[in-house]
């Protein structure tokens, strides 16, 4: 039995709906709600939850900034209240890494003792908007990512010594500089302030470069469960081609090309691109290229010769669009590995992959999100092909 904790911020945050409960219980509900959306087409095998499900969240976030208090404006820091742009004052949380905790305490303790002005959405004044903390869970490495108005930081190089001899982990300090009236967290412009600029994570026996920008899965225990999951689904044998939609900064492509002769990523961002052709670079990788497209009109150009064997699709939790799953089955794969982090669009989007020859033969839950709502679940589904010669086994 796990052991059962309180939050005092639970109300106010609203992110954990679970919290307070028995996580057994959680992990029930979660897999009882992924089930009733998934039985129509496929049969759940059930839900892997986490020995220890507290403190994992390797990606830390806090707002910055002011809000009316009577007749003044109040400094706050804090996170964004579920669903809102409200601020809710926290110390601390039980599903984020304690390290970056820590860190973020003293960084608003040493922004307040060099009375650094935090930011004020409603007249643009102030410098202080965000700080993003990044840890890696196998190398230890920590990235703090100073979200700013301006590039200029008043006494920036004390600033700088101060923390890190609080704080000699971090391994890399970035200032982004977000001069914009917008909601987005992270400006367009960095500049490494100590550091090499990125951390080193790895996942799966592969080696992988996190920016203060990259995406990058915020529960790695779980994450290589789910993944080597996939791979189990994909049922590689080093012959086949692969191709990796979504691909991010090359995560699941890197796993997959141990087992495949060519794998090639497809992403729409080009920063991730390069995130990933430089984690291709950096794990020795020969058989994997990364293309800057969409996914769909990618897989719409692949000629006969160059059909996919294996296709994994990890979208956003929109799902997949329609016109994206046709091409996907246009590209004639034996086998389709869904990842997906919302149920809802993953059972949409299975009924539209089974009108175009696709039927989904198994499926694994994963609680990637201990404590939060029962929608916020990471399922994989293996598709094989029903018209035709199926490639599965390649």
């Amino acid at each position: 039995m796990t052991e059962k904790r309180t939050c005092p911020y639970a109300k106010a945050c609203g992110a954990c709906a679970f919290t307070g409960q028995p996580y057994e219980e959680t992990l029930k509900e979660k897999e009882r709600t992924v089930a009733k959306l998934l039985a129509p087409y496929v049969r759940l095998e059930g839900i892997t939850g986490m020995e220890h499900p507290y403190g994992y969240r390797n990606k830390v976030h806090r707002v910055y900034g002011l809000c009316d208090s009577g007749r003044t404006r109040k400094r706050v820091s804090g996170i964004y209240a579920a669903g809102s742009h409200q601020v809710v004052p926290v110390r601390g949380c039980l599903i984020e890494d304690e390290r970056a905790q820590e860190i973020l305490r003293t960084v608003t303790e040493l922004m307040d003792d060099f009375r650094i002005r935090y930011y004020d959405e409603d007249s643009g004044q102030g410098l202080l908007r965000h700080v993003l903390i990044r840890t890696a869970h196998a190398t230890g490495q920590i990235m703090v990512t100073l979200v700013l108005a301006s590039p200029v930081i008043p006494g920036k190089k004390h600033f700088l010594e101060k923390l890190l001899k609080r704080h000699p982990e971090i391994t890399t300090v970035v200032v982004n500089i977000n001069d914009r009236p917008t909601n987005a967290v992270l400006g367009a412009r960095e500049q490494t302030a100590y550091g090499r600029g990125y951390i080193e994570d790895v996942l799966c026996g592969k080696t992988f470069r996190i920016s203060s920008r990259s995406f990058y899965q915020v529960n790695p225990v779980q994450t290589e469960k789910l993944y080597l999951k996939a791979m189990e689904m994909a049922q590689l044998n080093g012959h086949g081609r692969v191709i990796d939609a979504y691909c991010g900064i090359g995560t699941i492509g890197l796993i997959a090309a141990d087992r495949a002769k060519e794998v090639i990523g497809v992403e729409s961002n080009r920063e991730a691109v390069r995130d990933a052709a430089a984690n291709a670079k950096l794990n020795g990788a020969r058989n994997i290229r990364f293309t800057a497209a969409d996914a769909g009109e990618f897989l719409t150009m692949l000629s006969a010769e160059e059909k996919a064997d294996v296709v994994f699709l990890d979208p956003p939790r929109a799902g997949a669009s329609e016109a994206f799953l046709r091409a996907a089955a246009a590209a004639s794969p034996g086998r389709i590995v869904y990842i997906s982090c919302n149920p809802e669009t993953l059972a949409r989007d299975l009924g539209i992959l089974k009108k175009l020859g696709y039927r989904a033969k198994e499926a694994a839950a994963f609680d990637m999100f201990p404590w939060t709502e029962a929608q916020h679940v990471e399922t994989v589904v293996g598709l094989v092909r029903t018209g035709g010669r199926n490639k599965g086994g390649i």
